[in-house]
């Protein structure tokens, strides 16, 4: 590729290579002839924990350098704390590593490999007189070393002699002394300016069983002396880690130097991968799957390398991402949104679009022959894609829109159906609402009832001037489906750094389910496939749960725009434009904070000011939306009445609300302040489930209706009866029987299943806690 190109993430080759100052590094030690040519790196993860973006960033650097100049990079697992390390996370890590394309083969090694190698350099610097033990326990180690501004004072067995010291660590190793009785240090400098340099520890004492070394050891060495050793063991020539370990550079050089080691690896340090919206701290993570706040190391929510994959991330997607953001000696935060940018770029070129509606509103086609189906071929790649393909959708009388697409008094620019209008259905004819179907006491709208021309199929849109196109599904064909719809799983920017408890911060909508249904073809496709259902998303056929049965479909990432930019068509004349290689991001500028009151009018400035005094508990983004204007201010104020929450209710009305209302304005709101707080009476109550909240929240938006009445009408109050919950499971487990006996027999994935179809059978009213609680009972009864 030459510098004229570009490369995969979008840039210029040559800016690409430049903004990494390793490669710069690298290229001028080669130019000096500094290690004979070689370049050596290594990835080195301690394998107690499942591997996360930021690590993903490390495997591109590493294993990608030796790549580039015909090197080697070692997969090397720092095993040295058995008391936090499994064959579990092991495993793990091999398996992320190979799906994002690199191979160690066969540079495969464990720190636990070398740990004689370890002691006898242990050994070598007590005869030195550079480490002796220390019998001072944890705390007083603390004690004596020290501040940053005062220096620490000599451990008072400092100066045991050499003929001591080998006899207590040769004892230590033995096994004669209890965890914590002695450590081994390094004998440096108690008043050095760098506190990593006082007296550092080499050596503690575990009785604890290592998963691959066994019982044989019961001392094991710390990291700032097992990882550079094994960097010198390997030849590793540059040991490249991120800038948290800028301090330990020292002590790398010390341990290397005094241990007389032939070779001399260099220490380099890179700024780590922070992304907005996320956590980065396998210890954080960790508390995330053993509290059950996640569902386990690969939620399609959780950063992980397994979560994205399975959430339908792409390798290349990641590489890209890893490439356009650089390499830099700085730390900073990159924004969630180009990780997304890669994958959705990446995805756009190589998957087939297909059709589903996540919220099914029936269509009856009353001029169309009852009893008659056919099959109409549609391609699966746009013009623009360099792929080819088409299969057939089963087309029928009856069929399913996404509500999303029906609008009974639709705004200015919103193109799709509408009483007396014409849209298209993808692949197929143009239809017209003639008349609308609403349920007499909630107004509810339960059917559409339209025409079709039946000259139209197949026709292109010049053919006839309709200016929407929408998705659809036969009725009688389509396949339900879950679709499960993915959003940051923080609402903070940087959790990381937030005041008090992190898991405060988790975001409540981070996974919301919709019931749906999506076209046979891609129903019969395998878990893995990726889609794009058009106009909703990309989406992965999950590759856990569905697998046999109903299937569900994880949201990738969303579609680049929605109708709700208004772009303005082009003109004829105007060139379209080439979508070979989409631009990247340009690099985000420094934040200016914003002044909430510079464009607000005085009385919604007073408002603003108001509310701050009274709800310090409202952020300034929430009271800027609030105080958009008088009507929401009052919406606020009579919620508020009623239900002593302010940020509950401003997090309803900035989101939920918003979300719903993006389309019409709050112009068309026909519900009122006191039924928004009476909604969460009932949700908060557990009345009603946090999803059928949000169902009774849109149609009393547009109806006015009280959500009691609707919840009402409907029934839609959520079950919390153990007993008919128990018959329902009951039922649900009969005519399962062969997946309970699978489930029984270790294939403990499969409660997912059971749960979906108890929902299911239930209308998703459902306790969910309850329903886990009595099907865990039940199955391992």
């Amino acid at each position: 590729m030459s510098n004229a190109e570009t490369a995969p993430n979008g840039k210029p080759d040559s800016e690409t290579k430049a903004n990494n100052f390793v490669r710069t590094i690298i290229e001028e030690d080669l130019a000096r002839n500094k290690y004979q040519g070689r370049v050596v790196t290594r990835f080195p993860p301690e394998p107690n924990g499942y591997l996360h973006i930021g690590h993903a960033k490390s495997i591109c650097l590493n294993f990608g350098l030796a790549q580039e100049f015909n090197g080697q990079c070692h997969l090397r697992f720092d095993d040295t704390n058995p008391t936090k390390e499994d064959i579990e996370y092991v495993h793990s890590i091999q398996q992320d590593i190979k799906w994002l394309g690199f191979d160690w083969q066969p540079n495969l090694f464990h720190a636990s490999q070398y740990f004689e190698q370890f002691y006898e350099k242990a050994v070598f610097l007590i005869k030195k007189g550079k480490a002796y033990v220390c019998s001072l326990n944890e705390e007083e180690i603390r004690e004596y070393r020290g501040t940053v501004t005062e220096p620490g004072k000599p451990s008072p067995y400092r100066a045991r002699s050499v003929e001591q010291n080998l006899d207590l660590f040769q004892r230590m190793r033995n096994g004669e002394f209890e965890d914590g009785t002695h450590v081994l240090r390094a004998n440096i400098d108690m008043a050095a300016a760098n506190m990593k340099m006082r007296d550092p520890l080499l050596y503690r004492i575990r009785h604890a069983h290592h998963y691959k070394t066994g019982d044989a050891w019961c001392i094991y060495p710390m990291y700032d002396f097992a990882h550079p050793l094994s960097d010198a063991f390997e030849n590793i020539t540059h040991s490249i880690c991120t800038l948290e370990f800028e301090n330990n550079r020292e002590l790398y050089d010390w341990v290397v130097a005094e241990c007389e080691t032939e070779a001399v690896p260099r220490q380099y340090e890179f700024a780590r991968l922070n992304l907005t919206n996320m956590i980065m701290s396998k210890r954080k993570l960790l508390r995330l799957v053993n509290e059950g706040l996640v569902e386990g190391w690969d939620d399609p929510r959780m950063p992980t390398i397994a979560g994205f994959r399975r959430r339908g991330y792409t390798p290349e997607s990641i590489r890209n991402f890893c490439d356009m953001i650089g390499v830099a000696k700085a730390n900073s935060t990159v924004d969630l949104g180009q990780l997304e940018f890669s994958v959705r770029d990446d995805l756009n070129f190589k998957v087939p679009r297909v059709l589903a509606v996540a919220k099914p509103l029936k269509v009856v086609i009353e001029n169309y022959e009852e009893g008659k189906e056919e099959n109409i071929e549609g391609s699966l790649y746009p013009h623009d894609v360099p792929l080819e393909g088409s299969r057939t959708i089963p087309f029928s009388r009856e069929i399913y829109i996404d509500r999303d697409d029906f609008m009974l008094e639709p705004p200015k620019k919103f193109f799709r159906l509408a009483p007396g209008r014409e849209v298209r259905l993808r692949h197929a004819y143009i239809i017209k609402c003639e008349h609308v179907v609403q349920d007499p006491e909630t107004g509810q709208i339960t059917e559409l009832r339209c025409s079709y021309d039946p000259n139209t199929l197949g026709k292109t849109p010049t053919d006839r001037k309709v200016k929407g196109t929408i998705q659809w599904v036969s009725a009688a064909h389509a396949v339900p489906a879950t679709l499960r719809f993915y959003d940051r799983l923080f609402t903070m920017e940087r959790p990381d750094l937030a005041e008090g408890e992190f898991t405060q911060y988790l975001n409540p909508h981070s996974l919301d389910l919709a019931e749906g249904f999506v076209e046979p073809w891609a129903a019969t496709r395998e878990p893995g496939t990726r889609f794009q259902f058009e106009r909703i998303g990309f989406f992965i056929r999950d590759t856990k749960d569905g697998r046999d049965v109903h299937p569900v479909f994880n949201r990738i990432v969303g579609l680049r725009d929605s109708w709700a930019k208004q772009s303005e068509p082009k003109s004829e004349s105007q060139p379209a434009k080439t979508k070979a290689t989409p631009k990247a991001p340009a690099p985000a500028k420094p934040a200016v904070k914003r002044d909430p009151l510079a464009d607000k009018s005085p009385e919604m400035a007073a408002a603003f000011k108001r509310l701050k005094e009274t709800h310090a508990e409202l952020g300034d983004n929430d009271l800027d939306v609030l105080t958009t204007d008088a009507a929401r201010v009052a919406f606020f104020d009579a919620a508020l009445a009623e239900l002593d929450d302010a940020k509950l209710i401003a997090k309803w009305m900035n989101n939920e609300m918003a979300r719903e209302l993006k389309e019409n304005g709050w112009g068309a709101l026909k519900a009122t302040g006191p039924q928004l707080a009476q909604l969460l009476i009932l949700r908060n109550k557990g009345t009603i489930s946090a999803t059928i909240a949000k169902d009774v929240l849109a149609d009393m938006l547009v109806s006015g209706t009280d959500p009691q009445k609707i919840v009402a009408a409907k029934g839609l109050e959520q079950v919390s009866d153990s007993g008919a919950l128990e018959a329902v499971i009951d039922d649900v487990m009969t005519a399962n029987q062969a997946e309970v006996d699978r489930f029984r027999n270790g294939e403990k994935k499969l409660m997912g299943f059971f749960v979906g179809q108890a929902m299911k059978a239930t209308k998703g009213k459902a306790n969910p806690k309850m329903i886990n609680q009595l099907i865990q009972k039940k199955l391992n009864g």
